[in-house]
């Protein structure tokens, strides 16, 4: 195929194992890990875990990413739509709460194949870095629950620097507005687990405070109420952030407050974490 899946367009040829794009992989799905996840928002991940599927590669090349040896070094193995069916069913024998798509964009193609297969019979989350073409997302209308897309930047200069995304702000805003049209605002059953809506994601970045504020004020603008806002300090410096003298650290508490409190008093909706979550310890083992 000629894929122009993301952002990027990158008019590249792909075949099943082989790729030319940004990503570099194949359209065949490659996985790096299917199992139960029980660090997800509250209302994701509930007292049976969600059903995680990670896939690896991205349309993003974040210097920090928690998940470089899959998103950047592409460790993981091709499976087919058919296996990637039964994953589905793998997961959902085992009780979890639903089915969530890590880091999917590149495939989603195969994904689509994979429905037309085995359609779970819970909620469908998908989990991506909000650098998302809405055409894209537009293939996804009726199949997706919950969408949870990042927010990472409100700045197209910083985007570029640190993740390889140009016209970063202009696309996620534009991608969240495709989800929010499709699912609606967020709805959580009886027993506080989401079945419908959008979570905006934003990591804080040591010394990026204003960054944050600033994609805190972007997410008020143009969604307010409509999303649910998750707000995380759970960084540590991974991947190539060592080489970069303002990444090569955890938040501070003052940074994080001092982002906390803008949450606060933009009366958004959400969650927060503590700060004993930047720890490598919750970063998955890549095993399959």
């Amino acid at each position: 195929m000629i894929c122009n899946i993301c952002p990027r367009k990158c008019n590249a040829e792909r075949t099943e194992h082989y790729g030319t794009g940004f990503c570099g992989l194949g359209t065949l799905p490659m996985i790096a890990r299917v199992a139960p996840h029980y660090g997800e928002e509250p209302c994701i991940s509930g007292t049976k875990g969600s059903g995680t599927i990670f896939f690896s590669g991205c349309t993003l090349k974040c210097i920090y990413c928690q998940n470089y040896e899959i998103s950047t070094e592409n460790k993981g193995r091709y499976i087919t739509p058919k296996e990637l069916s039964e994953c589905y069913k793998i997961l959902e024998a085992q009780g979890v709460h639903n089915i969530n798509l890590v880091t999917a964009d590149h495939f989603v193609p195969a994904i689509l194949k994979s429905f037309d297969i085995y359609k779970p019979n819970i909620p469908i989350v998908y989990n991506c870095s909000g650098y998302t073409s809405p055409r894209t997302l537009k293939m996804l209308d009726g199949l997706v629950d919950i969408y949870l897309p990042d927010f990472k930047y409100s700045d197209d200069t910083l985007a570029e620097k640190l993740s390889s995304a140009p016209n970063y702000v202009h696309t996620a805003t534009s991608a969240i507005k495709e989800m929010i049209f499709q699912v609606g605002t967020p709805k959580i059953d009886d027993e506080g687990i989401m079945q419908k809506g959008v979570i905006v994601r934003h990591l804080i970045l040591p010394a990026h405070t204003r960054n944050s504020i600033d994609v805190l004020g972007i997410i008020k603008k143009n969604y307010n109420q409509q999303v649910m806002v998750s707000l995380m300090c759970q960084y540590v410096p991974t991947g190539k952030a060592n080489e970069y003298s303002k990444l090569n650290r955890t938040i501070t508490r003052r940074e994080y407050e001092k982002v906390k409190r803008e949450l606060i008093n933009l009366d958004l909706n959400g969650f927060t974490q503590d700060l004993a979550s930047a720890s490598t310890e919750y970063i998955p083992d890549w095993d399959f």
